[in-house]
């Protein structure tokens, strides 16, 4: 693993991340700022950490990532989708234990539509008998 750098891909809802993990001390840096300085609440850094907890991986990475699109929620969850799979291309030995989690499977849902006749996707107009 001499000066390895491992990437993998991460989408949620409209966010997309670009995730790399290179041999280090557990640094997580996003966009260029610190994970502290970029996400404000404390379940958003627990989601992105979770894979390397799982893998008991999490002072051996650093992790760099490049995140747009979507809010903070979405970017969180592409961004553990990123980090697994780059896990999974620094070792294949931790498969079953990030599948088993379910951080492998891309999360499908997706904002509906707005129908016409309607305010938002299910949103109707008010109603009124007279």
């Amino acid at each position: 693993m001499a000066n390895a750098k491992f990437y993998g891909t991460g989408r949620r809802k409209k966010s997309i991340a670009r995730v790399y993990i290179v041999p280090g001390t557990g640094n997580i840096t996003i966009n260029k700022r610190d994970i502290d300085e970029y996400f404000g609440l404390e379940t958003l850094k627990v989601v992105v950490r979770q894979p390397l907890v799982a893998t008991e991986t999490s002072d051996k990475f650093d992790v760099l990532v490049n995140v747009r699109g979507g809010g903070f929620t979405g970017q969180a969850g592409a961004i553990r989708h990123g980090l697994s799979r780059a896990l999974l291309q620094a070792d294949a030995e931790y498969r079953p234990v990030l599948k088993k989690a379910g951080y492998l499977t891309r999360d499908p849902r997706m904002k509906e539509r707005k129908k016409y006749g309607l305010k938002a996707a299910r949103r109707a107009p008010q109603f009124s008998k007279r």
